[in-house]
């Protein structure tokens, strides 16, 4: 018989959700078992996207940059790969180092963690199978098993050369003719990637745009670029099969004024995740899941069985790791009797690519669908001084305003450090700020953060770095 324990609190998952809960919950005292089934904590995000994504798409930045340079007067020779040492570089110095502390703060912190899969037995039992078969008990649980990648059937064709994002961001090749299928934001970012390291991208996507989820002014900066980095770009095109040949992966395409057949070298399919639920045994612990896999939660992430609780990409949209980061320190705080609740005025959204998009709070499609009073401020950066220093004018910052009280409904930019940026749009529309509160922060010069304070300063009259307004004229 495995060995049976007792503990306050048990989360399965060690992503960025499950281990910030771990912490947070120890550091009040609980009694804490973390279990992941990963050989390294950090979850999906840590060891094989956010992080090792991020850590590529900044060598592509660098190659474009190289590139761009001959505008300032600089030439470098062309770049030479060295696929080994960059596989190293993203696993060892990156990956490596970022999963290597959080173990040690787990350690220092009293978080027992355990290495296996659990499933449940009952409502406050679970199994665990790995290194070291056992049963525990608990009094209180969280659920923070994150999400996988979706793979449709039709894909599923037992080829190696077709693959989800885990197996693209290990770079096994740099294929000179790489198929993405899907246009969302993990499509785009790894298809930059391998674009910028020699491959022939061509994407495509089944809905009418890139990026769907975010506004059109936003989008069609990058997608000009990419138009001109990817080799094609089919919109309203589905890959109806793919077949293996020794010559590649044929893609079968069907929409308007696309080839019929294409051949890959190789093949990702990026057309969503979904939450990594079914094999938790949720049933015997009373617990059910919608039709997607989600689990329900209130607004302390508290899931139909009151002592369980649900954060992260398991307990529904947006799949975002700082979102589950922010639910772990709400439902923690819920545990331990705080009025704490899940309750944010907006979750950024950022995609990494170049340029990247952020946005957060109320985007202008969203408006326009909710029928939702607003007004739209947009800067441009070619009005920016230091886009115009850093050659980077293609990016916009735009500001959603309720028209009477000036209120901050939403942010978004395009541009570089468009992720850096988005946090003071997240904190003023957190603090309920209007767009004076914003055009009032003197913002340091030159800087792209001011492109945020002149985009508010457009709801009282005109920016200072744009003409004035035909109605302002007079």
């Amino acid at each position: 018989m495995s060995e049976v324990r007792e503990t306050q609190l048990l989360i399965i998952g060690g992503g960025p959700g499950g281990y910030p809960a771990a912490l947070h919950a120890a550091d009040h005292g609980l009694k804490v078992i973390l279990v992941d089934e990963g050989a390294k904590l950090g979850g999906v995000c840590l060891n094989r996207g956010c992080i090792p994504s991020k850590a590529l798409l900044h060598a592509a930045k660098v190659i474009h940059e190289a590139k761009e340079a001959v505008e300032l007067g600089l030439t470098f020779a062309e770049p030479t790969l060295d696929l080994e040492k960059m596989r190293a570089y993203v696993q060892t110095k990156v990956v490596g180092k970022l999963t290597g502390g959080i173990a040690m703060l787990c350690k220092g912190r009293g978080v027992e963690t355990v290495r296996g899969h659990a499933e449940f037995v009952d409502a406050n039992t679970v199994t665990i199978t790995g290194d070291k078969p056992e049963t525990i008990r608990f009094e209180k649980c969280i659920i923070a098993s994150g999400g996988l990648p979706a793979m449709p059937k039709t894909f599923q064709i037992n080829d190696p050369r077709i693959m989800d994002s885990t197996g693209a961001l290990l770079l096994p090749d740099i294929p000179k003719r790489f198929l993405v299928i899907g246009g969302g934001y993990i499509g785009l970012e790894i298809g930059s990637i391998y674009a910028a390291l020699g491959s022939a991208v061509t994407v495509v996507e089944f809905m009418d745009s890139l990026l769907a989820m975010a506004d059109r002014d936003l989008v069609k900066p990058l997608e000009t670029k990419l138009r001109k980095e990817f080799a094609n770009i089919y919109l309203n095109t589905k890959v109806a099969s793919v077949k293996a040949t020794p010559e590649g992966i044929v893609a079968t395409l069907e929409g308007k004024d696309v080839p019929d057949e294409l051949t890959f070298d190789r093949v990702l399919v990026s057309v969503g995740r979904r939450p990594n639920s079914a094999t938790l045994a949720l049933e015997k612990a009373g617990l059910k899941t919608d039709e997607r896999g989600f689990l329900a939660v209130d607004a302390q992430r508290r899931t139909t069985v009151p002592h369980i609780y649900a954060i992260g990409d398991v307990a529904g949209d947006p799949g975002l790791a700082h979102k589950a980061t922010a639910e772990a320190r709400v439902c923690v705080e819920a545990i331990l009797g705080e009025p704490a609740e899940w309750a944010p005025r907006g979750v950024p959204a950022v995609i990494y690519t170049d340029p990247e998009i952020a946005w957060v709070g109320l985007t202008e499609v969203d408006a326009l669908k909710q029928n939702v009073p607003h007004e739209v401020l947009r800067f441009p950066w070619g009005a920016s001084g230091r886009a115009v220093a850093l050659n980077i004018t293609n990016g916009l910052t735009k500001m959603l305003v309720d028209p009477e009280t000036k209120r901050i409904l939403g942010v978004g930019i395009v541009g570089v450090g468009a992720g850096e940026l988005i946090a003071e749009g997240v904190l003023a529309l957190e603090m309920g700020a209007v767009a004076r509160d914003l055009l009032e922060t003197i913002h340091p010069h030159p800087t792209l953060s001011e492109t945020v304070m002149e985009s508010a300063e457009m709801a009282y009259g005109s920016a200072t770095h744009m003409a004035k307004p035909k109605r302002l004229a007079k």
